[in-house]
């Protein structure tokens, strides 16, 4: 296969493959289209790029090259900048710079003064210097995922650099009878194009593998959390609080559990509506999971109240837990605007007893002790 054809053949892989993700544009969700769409664009750039370079013997060698090099490195910053706008964080504008300046070594190096090695060595640097950036943008966001299909897509823009690195070595350290990426003559322009397009092909199936794993963590999320609170559910809550207890008597550990109730919730509703309502309960929730442990799992059980996991306590430990849970609420208002409201909360605890059979039987004991807090004031922790 001549250069040319492998330039043509890659172009259109490209298109198909840029087509693919515009098929599916309208089922991805709101948030990922925009990423989407700039990883489209990418596509779409590097395909045309590859045809201008392709056709550069029919083309002015002033257009031709510098604008084939522009668009292939203006597709890799589309990448770059969609990265960052998947994992939340803004696109730069000022990458854009970047195939403006290759451009216009490009044309030095054709028009002023025509040498073939340099200009392969400024675009490699350039493409090198794009590629790692996304490789770092994407690396940067695994905890958040730690998706597979991002470490493929890690390892594709690593694995390019080290193939622009080895090509800007090839072409600049020797002395060949190459004098366009086209020549037939040399190995490296027919291998090029091939290696080069595996960004947008394979790359492009690995990102939307990306795509498709964050929308099934989003309704995994949406399926375990409370929308209003963001904590688990009720229906996490007793999954994990399964898991929980079997855990700690394989492993003979404590367990506490703290169920909580909102003092006078009703009258803050009736008082405020139920806005503030809807407030009181998200700045209670951010108490409990502020003030959790790391290993805890703090859950909206329904209305005003609260369950707290604590594990590998007992009950009196559970209790001093539930305590220090308590004060922090009581000590930090909720502050709106003018509003000030001050809340308190009641605390039921229990421990893990050999009696117990299931995760309800520590529900059902937590929550007589959090009446008995209740008959007896309010704003306190009673251990049952």
């Amino acid at each position: 296969m001549d250069p040319v054809t492998a330039f043509l053949f890659a172009t259109v892989l490209m298109m198909l493959n840029g087509a693919v993700l515009g098929v599916m544009h309208g089922d991805l969700a709101p948030a990922l289209r925009a990423p989407a769409f700039g990883w489209r664009v990418g596509t779409l750039l590097i395909a045309i790029g590859c045809l201008v370079l392709a056709l550069q013997k029919w083309l002015p060698p002033w257009v031709a090259l510098p604008v084939g090099n522009a668009l292939l490195l203006a597709g890799l910053v589309a990448y770059w900048n969609a990265v960052e706008l998947f994992d939340g964080r803004p696109a730069s504008h000022v990458r854009w710079l970047g195939p403006i300046a290759l451009a216009a070594g490009i044309a030095w190096f054709t028009v002023v003064r025509d040498d073939f090695s340099l200009r392969v060595v400024l675009a490699s640097i350039a493409w090198v210097t794009t590629l790692t950036g996304s490789a770092r943008a994407l690396w940067r966001g695994r905890q958040a995922d730690g998706a597979s299909s991002r470490l493929v897509l890690v390892a594709l823009f690593v694995g390019l650099a080290i193939v622009m690195v080895l090509r800007g070595a090839w072409f600049g350290l020797r002395a060949g009878p190459e004098t366009t990426v086209v020549d037939p003559g040399s190995w490296v322009n027919v291998v090029t194009p091939m290696l080069a397009s595996t960004l947008p092909i394979i790359g492009t199936t690995a990102f939307l593998l990306m795509c498709s794993e964050r929308l099934r963590r989003e309704w995994e999320n949406a399926a375990s959390t409370d929308a209003l609170t963001g904590l688990w559910n009720r229906r996490t809550l007793i999954s994990r609080g399964a898991s929980a207890l079997e855990e700690a008597r394989q492993q003979g550990k404590g367990l506490a559990v703290a169920v909580i109730d909102v003092d006078h919730f009703k009258s803050v509703n009736d008082r405020f509506g139920h806005e503030v309502g809807d407030l009181a309960l998200q700045h209670v929730a951010r108490g409990l999971r502020a003030g959790c442990r790391r290993n805890d799992l703090a859950a909206r059980h329904g209305g005003e109240e609260f369950v707290v996991l604590l594990k590998d306590l007992d009950a009196a430990s559970g209790a001093e837990a539930a305590e220090r849970l308590r004060a922090a609420l009581a000590a930090e208002p909720l502050v709106r605007a003018e509003l000030r409201l001050e809340l308190t909360a009641s605390f039921g605890v229990t421990a893990l007893t050999r009696e117990d059979r299931v995760f309800d039987d520590l529900l059902r004991r937590a929550d007589a002790a959090l009446y008995r807090a209740k008959r007896e004031g309010r704003n306190r922790v009673v251990v049952g």
